[in-house]
């Protein structure tokens, strides 16, 4: 019975693993701070160049 067990928790670990790999992310890929602070710098500039034209 111990080992039935024990190979059932694996093969049941095994597949939650792979279901989880194949499920879609539901996070985004993290930005950092910096990152953030240069896309807002870039995106200002674009919008003050484009109200100047």
């Amino acid at each position: 019975m111990n080992r039935r067990k024990k190979i059932n928790q694996l093969l049941k670990a095994n597949a939650k693993k792979a279901s989880a790999k194949l499920a879609p992310k539901s996070k985004t890929k993290y930005i950092s701070k910096a990152d953030r602070a240069k896309l807002e710098a870039e995106a200002s500039q674009e919008s003050a160049v484009t109200s100047e034209s």
